[in-house]
């Protein structure tokens, strides 16, 4: 997802679970295989786990990432697969919207 902070565009990765809750939020500049591994670190460390299916969009950095960290979990990519993470965005265009645009990372 795509937010404007500071005049700069960032784009605001979120991982949802199943059942469409939020697990983890970063803000990046890029979108790269660099930021979908911090993602990735970041989620593993947290939940001490490693997922058995992971399903993205259709940006090359995820298999790259997964590939690097040696994640076996079955990979799903495609059109309306990510449905669930897409429908996550509302609240937090809703809240972006009622500040009149993000101030700073932080606060995204």
């Amino acid at each position: 997802m795509v937010v404007k902070i500071g005049g700069r565009l960032l784009y605001l990765w979120r991982a949802v679970d199943d059942e469409g809750e939020v697990l983890e939020v970063l803000v990046q500049r890029r979108r790269d295989k660099a930021a979908a591994l911090k993602l990735m670190r970041k989620l593993l460390k947290k939940h001490g786990f490693a997922p058995t299916q992971v399903t993205t969009d259709k940006l090359r950095s995820y298999g790259a990432a997964f590939r690097e960290i040696g994640l076996t979990a079955r990979h799903e990519q495609g059109r309306r697969r990510n449905n669930r993470a897409e429908v996550s965005h509302q609240p937090v265009r809703r809240r972006e919207r009622k500040m009149q645009r993000f101030k700073s990372p932080g606060s995204a």
